[in-house]
């Protein structure tokens, strides 16, 4: 299904997603092939549009549903929302936190001498990180307090993400996010997930959780069942103040691109004037100015995506892209190639597309991103 300009946003809870289907108007389902729903609605008050979805507990389901949404959407962003426990005492409940990066905590190798730690890490796309902390600031996102209610903050740091709910200060679990994870503000069961999918599908995610518990042993408690709704509305408040600036964003920017001069070809009719130019070709009082375009063909495109491939085989010789990533990228120059095969306006978008995906992928392998850069550019530049 394609929305233009659309975000997605998941949740693990009802509770959670009830906060923010609220938020919607006139949501309509949309049923994916393989049987998830979405609900595709307006914010309230905007034009802004959002697919919501209910992914159920874990980073395996996250990561799943994650990668479904992305495949069947295209979104600007996937936004994580929901509630989460607070690490130590830092953070206050009700507040929001927004994650800088991702630790998926519990990986480690069992040695003779004991466990060692081997996280993983996942950072926030730059961009998105950087319009949230503005949002923050402008502190436009909660509405009106009520006059004996706390105003909730928006907190920035690492979130950790495991397979176990966590309800003890002084359990082993405990212990190792202690001396492994010391700077997490919050802990969950879902954003590792989440965080994979969006980095192997290029797509930009952000983790925006509301502080319901300590995680200290206090959940399943009364004050846990009043702390629960407020926070998962604080994070979905936030939330959609974020999907509605990406979407206003990306369509200011759609529209300056659209306004801009061409620098491209342009014709001059004349009507009895003598008219002294150069121009690429001449007739009757027709003037076309401008270069020829480029005599590209889809051999050309098949040799550049040919070089794309060697490059990152390079890269991945020298360690500068993972097996993971690797293999991802594959995917991608192997859905290009089918792409590039159909030879149709809707290959070329799909070519595009496969292409975008993989400058998300290994943006971080300078080399392999400038040639893919450059192939994205020569596509786009075919009529």
């Amino acid at each position: 299904m394609m929305v233009e300009n659309v975000v997605v946003v998941l949740t693990a809870l009802n509770l959670e997603y009830e906060a923010v289907r609220r938020r919607l108007a006139d949501p309509q389902v949309h049923v994916h092939e393989r049987g998830t729903r979405f609900e595709v609605g307006t914010l309230i008050g905007t034009r802004c549009r959002v697919a919501l979805a209910l992914t159920g507990k874990g980073n395996q389901s996250s990561a799943v549903l994650s990668e479904r949404a992305i495949a069947e959407f295209e979104p600007l962003a996937v936004l994580f929302v929901g509630v989460a426990g607070a690490l130590w005492d830092a953070t206050p409940l009700g507040d929001v936190v927004v994650a800088t990066h991702v630790y998926a905590y519990q990986g480690g190798t069992s040695e003779d001498d004991g466990l060692k730690a081997r996280p993983r890490v996942w950072e926030t796309e730059h961009g998105i990180s950087q319009l949230a902390s503005h949002l923050a600031r402008l502190d436009d996102w909660f509405g009106n307090t009520p006059a004996n209610a706390t105003r909730p903050s928006v907190r920035f740091g690492a979130i950790a993400a495991g397979e176990v709910v966590q309800n003890s200060r002084i359990s082993y679990e405990a212990n190792w996010i202690r001396h492994h994870c010391n700077d997490a503000l919050a802990i969950e069961m879902e954003s590792a997930g989440v965080a994979q999918a969006g980095h192997l599908s290029g797509a930009p995610v952000a983790i925006v959780r509301g502080i319901s518990d300590k995680a200290d042993g206090t959940k399943n408690t009364d004050d846990d069942g009043a702390w629960q709704p407020r926070a998962a509305d604080n994070a979905a408040a936030f939330a959609v103040r974020l999907a509605e600036e990406l979407i206003t964003e990306q369509e200011n920017n759609s529209m300056q691109r659209s306004s801009r001069p061409s620098s491209g070809e342009v014709t001059n009719i004349a009507h009895g004037s003598t008219v002294g130019i150069q121009g690429r070709d001449v007739s009757n009082s027709v003037v076309t100015i401008g270069a020829a375009p480029p005599a590209s063909t889809s051999v050309d495109l098949e040799s550049q995506l040919a070089a794309v491939r060697e490059e990152l085989a390079r890269a991945r010789g020298h360690g500068a892209v993972d097996d993971l990533t690797y293999e991802a990228a594959q995917d991608e120059l192997d859905l290009a190639g089918k792409a590039l095969e159909e030879n149709t306006p809707e290959g070329k978008s799909k070519f595009v597309l496969a292409l975008k995906r993989l400058r998300g992928l290994i943006d971080e392998a300078a080399d392999v991103a400038t040639k893919v850069a450059a192939l994205i550019t020569a596509v786009s530049g075919l009529s």
